[in-house]
């Protein structure tokens, strides 16, 4: 754990401080590089920029400082030698995906993985005659049993989106090794500072930037990291084709951002494990899904593989999805929408799956929990279900049928 611990401190230092850069003046802030394209002052120049335009400023298409710098600050903080930055997380992980396979190749996914990426595996990409199977992602035997011989990619998520399964990072990376299968993972919920899946031996590690990275609720944004092999080949390929770009003005207010991360993190953290603390011992919850808590089946396996827990996990329940629905509406801190990693705290509620709920569950109800007070999130969760327990026994109950 220490070591852990240590390497949280010392991303605080990395994300707030950069060397004095005489190009720009000495600002603190890199600048934004709002240009399409570069000259250059002989024709020479411009030829050899062409040989190499990952590396040289030719076209924002391919390559522009400010987003060069992000890029390269992520790739500091995930460990690995190269990232590429795209216009949003789906833009990354369909690049990232469409790079490691062909016709007639296969995936292994596992089956709680983000919502859109299902469906690009299991829908879009079979028009290329590539083919998926998804798989319970918290069993390394069912992994190994569903890789066939055209196995070329298995892809993780770990927690998942709404459940928060884990899988054996170290476990997946050699089985897919000793297969030659590449790994990638998305690691949004932990983030750079929470879990680095490239020293368990993944190959490829993706994130949504709109999420924890950019913090403010206000950019979209995706970045693939690994080594410099298999990202430029993603760059020169997927990046430069298929034109999922990052602008030089959404990587300036990502990096305004990312100053905060692990500060941000702390405290999402902390309130996090307070408010699904207190969920836990109330009677409308049957189960809290939070991987910090000691309850969680995967607890010890979390507590190897990340450094800590963010803001955002579930809970399941016995009531029915339009009782928890309109327990929703009455919430004052927790705002109804989809994503996270803001500064707002957000709550949406549906059907519990079957396949891993917990018995007699209805509804799996979905938090994340923001920058605001703790204690005020808590208080509002029980004023709002004192208040729909109240409005359920005031209601006239059906008259006895004869």
């Amino acid at each position: 754990m220490m070591l852990k611990d240590n390497h949280r401190e010392r991303l605080h230092t990395s994300v707030a401080h950069d060397p004095f850069d005489s190009r720009h003046h000495g600002s603190i802030h890199i600048p934004i590089y709002q240009t399409s394209l570069f000259s250059f002052d002989t024709y020479e120049e411009f030829v050899q920029a062409h040989t190499d335009e990952q590396q040289r400023h030719v076209y924002s298409r391919g390559n522009n400082p400010t987003v060069r710098y992000l890029e390269d600050k992520l790739a500091e903080l995930e460990g690995a030698e190269m990232s590429k930055c795209f216009a949003s997380g789906m833009a990354a992980i369909s690049a990232t995906i469409l790079s490691n396979v062909g016709a007639g190749d296969h995936v292994v996914c596992i089956d709680q993985a983000y919502g859109p990426t299902r469906q690009f595996l299991q829908h879009y990409v079979s028009r290329f005659q590539v083919s998926a199977t998804f798989v319970n992602g918290s069993s390394p035997e069912a992994i190994e049993a569903a890789i066939r011989p055209n196995t070329r990619l298995l892809y993780l998520e770990s927690p998942s989106t709404m459940l928060f399964q884990l899988q054996d990072l170290a476990a997946c990376a050699k089985l897919a090794r000793s297969r030659g299968i590449v790994t990638v993972i998305d690691g949004t919920w932990a983030t750079p500072v929470l879990q680095q899946p490239l020293a368990f031996g993944i190959d490829l590690v993706v994130h949504s930037i709109t999420k924890y990275i950019s913090g403010q609720s206000d950019s979209i944004g995706g970045v693939v990291s690994g080594s410099k092999a298999l990202v430029g080949r993603i760059a020169e390929a997927e990046y430069m084709l298929l034109g999922g770009i990052m602008t030089a003005y959404t990587a300036a207010q990502v990096e305004r951002g990312l100053r905060t991360l692990p500060l941000r993190l702390e405290r999402h953290e902390r309130s996090g494990l307070q408010v699904a603390e207190h969920l836990s011992r109330q009677p409308y919850v049957l189960r809290v899904n939070h991987p910090g808590l000691p309850a969680h089946p995967q607890h010890e396996l979390a507590k190897r593989q990340m450094s800590g827990s963010s803001g955002l996990f579930s809970f399941e329940s016995g009531e029915s999805p339009e009782t928890m629905r309109a327990w929703a509406d009455r919430l004052r801190y927790f705002k109804i929408g989809v994503s996270w990693g803001g500064f707002e705290s957000l709550v949406t509620a549906g059907p519990a799956p079957e396949a891993y709920s917990a018995a007699g569950a209805r509804s799996l109800v979905r938090l994340h929990v923001g920058l605001e007070s703790a204690a005020d999130l808590i208080r509002d969760l029980d004023e709002a279900w004192a208040q729909v327990a109240a409005e359920a026994v005031s209601l006239p109950r059906p008259s006895a049928q004869n």
